[in-house]
């Protein structure tokens, strides 16, 4: 259209500039693009191999499926308390998200269950711990027993609500007559699962969620050196139950049975 003067762009060769082109994905995001393909490939491969190897049973791929997003949520819900408590560090690192990439450990989430398994020793892994700066949240010391006790209490969370899902398909009117399909064995099978991470990670020796307690008794002089050598002790749990395992010696297993059969008892189902 021609304003008042009757100019027009066209007849003066004018050309309207082009629209700005879509940016180009960033080397860095690319980058993430193909370490997300190349995890998603490499937790399949060992799921398969494992299984061709006949070293691991339904009920463990079950439990390998499980575990994963159960320690996504214990991470996260680390980070989400932090944010609330004045720590936007695990936020900045892009790790409050629920994409299970993010939160990947190559030794903790692959390596080390595949030669668990493939040893006969079990079944033992981690996520990638969400990064938290204690200095900067308001009550250092009190908000930082909050956030260590926030990621079990998720994972109690998850299994009481699992529990009553499994009552409400399989218990309530009467009992299941001790057969459950597959559906019903995941649902049980989340609870059982995410009551061991909260067990585990409840053990007072750093740096597991229950040694905050411990912490929060120490005198404040002591903070500093203790803050140096906390990442350090899960090399030391890891070694130590490797060494017990490559022993034949397998002090947890008592006490995951004993939860097993509470949990079988409680939702009356039979645990052989």
């Amino acid at each position: 259209m021609a304003d008042q003067s009757g100019w027009q762009p066209q007849q003066h060769g004018y050309t309207p500039p082009p629209p700005p082109a879509a940016p180009a994905p960033s080397r860095r995001t690319t980058r993430a693009n193909q370490k997300s393909i190349i995890w998603v490939i490499a937790i399949v491969a060992v799921v398969i191999i494992l299984a061709r190897a006949h070293r691991i049973t339904q009920t463990e791929i079950i439990w390998f499926c499980v575990l994963i997003p159960s320690l996504i949520l214990h991470e996260v819900s680390h980070g989400w308390v932090a944010l609330a408590c004045g720590d936007d560090t695990a936020k900045r690192a892009g790790r409050l998200s629920l994409n299970p990439i993010r939160h990947v450990d190559p030794v903790g989430t692959l390596l080390v269950p595949a030669i668990m398994m493939l040893g006969g020793w079990g079944f033992f892994g981690w996520a990638k711990p969400v990064p938290v700066t204690v200095r900067r949240l308001r009550s250092p010391r009190n908000q930082g027993v909050l956030v260590s006790l926030a990621g079990p209490l998720t994972n109690i969370i998850l299994a009481a609500l699992s529990g009553v899902l499994f009552w409400l398909l399989y218990v309530r009117g009467g009992t299941h007559g001790g057969t459950l399909g597959i559906t019903g064995s995941v649902i049980f099978d989340i609870g059982l699962v995410n009551l061991w991470v909260a067990f585990f990670n409840l053990i007072p020796i750093p740096p597991l969620d229950g040694s905050a307690v411990i912490e929060r008794l120490l005198p404040g002089s002591w903070w500093p050196t203790y803050l140096r050598i906390r990442p350090y002790g899960l090399p030391v749990i890891f070694g130590g139950l490797l060494l017990l395992g490559i022993a034949h010696i397998y002090p947890l297993s008592p006490i995951f049975q004993h939860i097993e059969q509470w949990w079988g008892t409680l939702l009356h189902v039979y645990v052989g």
